[in-house]
């Protein structure tokens, strides 16, 4: 009873810490890192376990799929050298440093643990970052990288981790064994993660209770997780090809009454999960520090301040001299003559942020907390993964704000470009595909609406509208089947708006980052003329 009050009073802190740092600009995991902090100095505070194989499966698997579901493949691709430099060339030198300085800091740690160390405190978690810098609106390119960045360096820190638990408790590693080993979980893991998206994209499709499908998504994104482990493929890399690919076709089959709730309970969940991570490492924290008293527990933590300055430092070494290095291949030749743009090329503030941007978070705890109670200095990991998410948050995420004021990085509007060509296009589906119903009493009530709103939004597009040159009448036609019914007229101009947006995504005219802005629109729209169609009267949103 006594661990159920303190997580449930730990919630609650939770929340109000979310709030503060939304008026401080500060990301709150950074704030809960502390409040986990001090639950370990509490006095009469219990100690808790949880089961290390529980760990990855509870706090990844729901964090991934929901960061991944929001990623956009086109921006992915435009920036792929960037984000792979990130997720493993980065990944790799934090790895190696972290392993050497352990060793030097700990010279009885067996080398295995050592890199198991790095893989754990490896990987940034990017929802940190983001969350003070989508308040900036800094360049939208950084965020792509950043959001790109945490997708895969978990999956590729996850594999080296996996590697050395399993090499330090068998004492020995199968040496050149494992390249064929990698090669063929990462097709497995790619090959199930899409066959698993379209099964559940198959059973979704057929569910029209809320509360149904959102359970039925939850069990599916454990179960792809747990069947993913038990045929010894990567959970990680089958968890984000899944989401990817559901992200894809999930438009055209969930209907608004379903994606606006199912949003907003993922991303209370995922917020539940990030304060529930905290309270559990408090809580062995707790187990740790009765322990390590006096010199044992000053070392631990001179332990964990000094691997945090190694990933801090790894991380800027690594990202200011990638971009120096692909900027210099920019560089204009000597007789005169252009060089291919390298479209990758980070300025020099943009990898100051970039290199600032390493907090680390719930994957980081969730790694450190699924080691095996047997692992070898289990209790110095654990207490090093923490002071390293502790110190980067507290120290690079409340500093993150006044650097970015500091380069006055801003926002290049691609994405406000995109919304805008988006949203004339929809409304010019719409009205299309509204002019098909003449008799229909709401008819020219939604002709008259979106008119007005096609008007507003042409005004406000800028820029070329080369790409907007199309009508959006593709595929509007099935949509109409001349009925004049009330109904009828609303979910055809509904449908000729969703067609044609997912029409522009597709076509790689406008990325998943306006699209999502505008599908949310919408939904709130199909709502709205649903429930003017039922109660005759217009909705107060």
């Amino acid at each position: 009873m006594r661990v159920f009050e303190v997580v449930i009073a730990m919630l609650l802190g939770g929340a109000a810490l979310a709030a503060i740092s939304r008026r401080i600009g500060a990301p709150y995991p950074a704030l809960v890192a502390l409040a986990g902090a001090a639950l370990a100095l509490i006095p009469g505070v219990p100690s808790l376990v949880l089961d290390p194989e529980l760990a990855l499966a509870l706090f990844v698997a729901p964090v991934l799929v929901d960061a991944a579901f929001d990623s956009s493949p086109r921006d992915l691709r435009a920036n792929w050298r960037a984000i792979a430099s990130l997720a493993l060339g980065a990944v790799a030198l934090t790895i190696i440093a972290v392993a050497v300085v352990a060793r030097l800091l700990v010279p009885d740690m067996p080398l295995a643990a050592a890199v198991a160390l790095g893989a754990i405190v490896a990987p940034p978690d990017a929802a940190a970052a983001t969350t003070v810098l989508k308040q900036l609106r800094p360049p939208n390119r950084l965020l792509v990288i950043l959001e790109g960045e945490s997708l895969f360096n978990d999956a590729s820190a996850l594999l080296v981790y996996r590697l050395a638990v399993g090499a330090t408790m068998a004492g020995s590693l199968a040496g050149w064994s494992v390249l064929p080993t990698l090669l063929v979980v990462t097709v497995g893991s790619v090959a199930l993660g899409l066959v698993l998206s379209r099964l559940s994209l198959f059973v979704t499709a057929r569910i029209h209770d809320v509360a149904t499908a959102v359970v039925v998504q939850f069990c599916t994104t454990f179960f792809v997780w747990i069947l993913a482990e038990q045929l010894h493929l990567s959970g990680i890399i089958t968890m984000v090809v899944f989401a990817i690919a559901a992200a894809r076709r999930a438009p055209e089959i969930l209907p608004a009454r379903i994606r606006i709730p199912s949003f907003a309970v993922w991303e209370v969940a995922v917020f539940v999960l990030n304060v529930l991570a905290f309270i559990l490492v408090g809580f062995q924290l707790k187990s740790i520090a009765a322990r390590a008293t006096g010199a044992m527990g000053v070392r631990y933590a001179a332990i964990a301040a000094v691997i945090t300055l190694v990933v801090i430092l790894a991380r800027i070494a690594w990202v200011t001299g990638a971009a120096a290095l692909s900027r210099w291949r920019c560089r204009p030749r000597a007789d005169g003559a252009p060089r291919p743009r390298d479209a990758v090329a980070l300025s020099g503030r943009g990898a100051a942020v970039v290199g600032w941007c390493g907090m680390r978070g719930i994957v980081t705890l969730a790694a450190a907390l699924a080691l095996p109670t047997s692992f070898p200095f289990r209790d110095l990991i654990l207490t090093t993964a923490f002071g390293v998410v502790l110190g980067t948050l507290v120290l690079q995420g409340l500093t993150l704000r006044p650097l970015m004021v500091r380069l006055r990085l801003e926002d290049d509007g691609t994405v406000d470009r995109e919304v805008r060509l988006a949203r004339v296009e929809t409304m010019r589906a719409a009205l299309t595909a509204a002019a098909a119903y003449p008799g229909a009493e709401t008819a020219d009530l939604v002709r008259q609406r979106y008119e007005l709103q096609l008007r507003r939004a042409e005004k406000d597009q800028v820029g070329d509208r080369a790409n907007a040159s199309d009508s959006g009448d593709h595929g509007i036609a099935e949509a109409t089947d001349g009925r004049g019914d009330d109904a009828g007229v609303v979910h055809a101009a509904t449908e000729a708006q969703r067609r044609r947006l997912v029409a522009l995504r597709a076509a790689g005219i406008i990325g998943d980052a306006a699209f999502q802005r505008l599908e949310e629109e919408l939904d709130w729209a199909e709502l709205d003329w649903a429930n003017l169609v039922r109660s005759g009267e217009p909705s107060e949103r």
